[in-house]
């Protein structure tokens, strides 16, 4: 991902590390790497950071188990700085919210500040892997593809349904339906929020039809 002879680290052997979110480019944190750390997490793909105030290796997750998955490693122009895009299992800060910047607020009291879409599709495929008794996701993954496929048909009628009475409310609660039960589709298919980002940013337009019908002779 990265040389790190190239790099330069400050007097006390440290570079810090901007932690991104890479599904939303949320800012997670801002750590310290020193080179041996930085060799770990290159090797792992896991984020691994010096610790300043008990002065030795911190393996994000370790004892939490909220992970952060490395996707890419770049430094700044100057060569002092490192952007890492992560895809996070959990919550960046100790206090529990998915990032480490912003002031307690009425959306972090709603537990909207430690949700992203990244972690809602991260604990849908958790599911997956850890089935749980009495889990409607669980459910979904037993009874295969086909329910699920199901559902998300049955969602995107309720969806019409709604906008068209012009439903605000009601639209809404439809869209969050569809959202969650795309999302099991795309755990059980194997396709990440990246994927779809790829995709969207390859067409580079939005106001030109992109999907065509196929020609026929």
């Amino acid at each position: 991902m990265i040389d790190s002879s190239t790099l330069q680290f400050d007097e006390k052997g440290l570079i810090p590390a901007i932690v991104c979110d890479v599904a939303t480019g949320q800012v997670l944190t801002l750590a310290y790497m020193n080179r041996e750390s930085l060799q770990i997490s290159l090797a792992t793909k896991r984020t691994c950071f010096w610790s300043r105030s008990r002065q030795e290796l911190w393996l994000k997750g370790e004892t939490s188990g909220n992970y952060q998955h490395i996707v890419s490693i770049t430094a700044d122009c100057d060569r002092d700085a490192l952007l890492v895009m992560v895809r996070p299992c959990g919550p960046a800060c100790h206090r529990g919210t998915f990032s480490c910047f912003g002031d307690p607020s009425p959306a972090d009291e709603e537990g909207l500040d430690s949700f992203s879409p990244g972690q809602l599709l991260q604990l849908i495929a958790e599911r997956k892997l850890s089935p749980k008794e009495g889990s409607y996701t669980t459910y979904l993954f037993e009874k295969g593809l086909d329910k699920i496929l199901k559902k998300i048909g049955e969602e995107c009628t309720e969806v019409i349904i709604a906008a068209k009475a012009e439903d605000k409310e009601e639209t809404i609660y439809e869209i969050a339906d569809l959202y969650y039960h795309t999302m099991v589709l795309m755990a059980e298919a194997g396709i990440s929020l990246e994927d779809i980002h790829r995709e969207l940013a390859s067409r580079h337009v939005i106001d030109h039809k992109i999907k065509q019908e196929k020609m026929t002779n």
